[in-house]
């Protein structure tokens, strides 16, 4: 593996956009950028240790309530798998393989596993993306008409069932506002991916000594087939404050580019901000 973890970030963007996405690679994958000591046998562990644990899940097992029951006693219970307040102030707590050596972490990366070890199980698993909470569900997404026909666990309370209430209550402490049918719908991996991502961002931002982890978490974001566009302005932003002022002012440009068509004013700001940083090498 390269040091700059190049090698990983390219399998990133290949997985990213194959036909399929594997979730779990791509965490994996995710992981090894952010933690150069992850090299190919930690990552292949990692897949068995997924492996593994579906293994335990027990045969026999039908229907979506059985499933998140049988998910519950194994990775809540004898597993201990479950998150805590102090997770959300761990950047290791977003990394699929040390929640997998940890058993801890935050809701949604503690859901990858669920979703993970039941899927090699046979399980008709999926995540849902709650707004500020993530959980999983079992059944088919599709055939659920209403709120208290899905069957949902939160991995993070160690697969505590959720009613439509536990649900609807989650989003409104989230958000103020009731909760929205679409709201319960499969979490898609790239979806996943980039919640997780963004999660990273968001802990990066509150720690100014730590524009590392906000850059890579940038830059695998740009990676994802579908991305919001502002994120090229955060990559340009991060440059500059760690002192790449070319590379910065090369990617003010191609924000401008991006926007000029519908926001020539903005476009020609970031092109005097470009200007402006190219200065600086002089």
């Amino acid at each position: 593996m390269h040091d700059d973890g190049t090698d990983h970030r390219e399998r990133f963007a290949e997985e990213a956009r194959a036909e399929r996405p594997d979730l779990s690679l791509l965490c994996l994958l995710l992981g090894a950028v952010a933690d150069p000591s992850l090299d190919e046998a930690g990552l292949d562990a990692a897949q068995i240790k997924l492996d593994r644990l579906a293994g335990l899940v027990p045969y026999g097992v039908k229907g979506p309530h059985e499933w998140a029951a049988a998910l519950a006693a194994l990775l809540g219970g004898r597993q201990g798998f479950h998150g805590t307040s102090d997770d959300y102030q761990r950047l290791e707590s977003s990394l699929l393989h040390t929640v997998l050596q940890r058993r801890r972490g935050l809701p949604i990366l503690l859901s990858v596993v669920w979703i993970e070890v039941a899927r090699r199980a046979g399980a008709p698993v999926y995540g849902v993306a709650l707004p500020g909470h993530f959980v999983v569900g079992f059944g088919d997404p599709h055939e659920l008409a209403d709120l208290d026909a899905q069957v949902l666990a939160d991995p993070f309370a160690g697969g505590t069932p959720l009613t439509g209430m536990d649900a609807e209550l989650l989003v409104v402490e989230a958000t103020g506002a009731p909760l929205r049918p679409e709201m319960l719908s499969a979490a898609q991996p790239l979806d996943v991916v980039l919640r997780i991502l963004n999660n990273i961002r968001a802990w990066a931002s509150g720690r100014p000594d730590r524009t590392d982890v906000a850059l890579w978490a940038v830059e695998l974001s740009l990676l994802l087939p579908s991305h919001p566009a502002k994120l090229r302005y955060e990559r340009a932003q991060l440059l500059l404050q760690r002192g790449d002022f070319l590379t910065g002012a090369a990617e003010l440009d191609a924000y401008a580019e991006a926007v000029a068509a519908v926001e020539p004013e903005t476009a020609q700001t970031l092109r005097g901000r470009a200007r402006a940083a190219r200065a600086r090498l002089n």
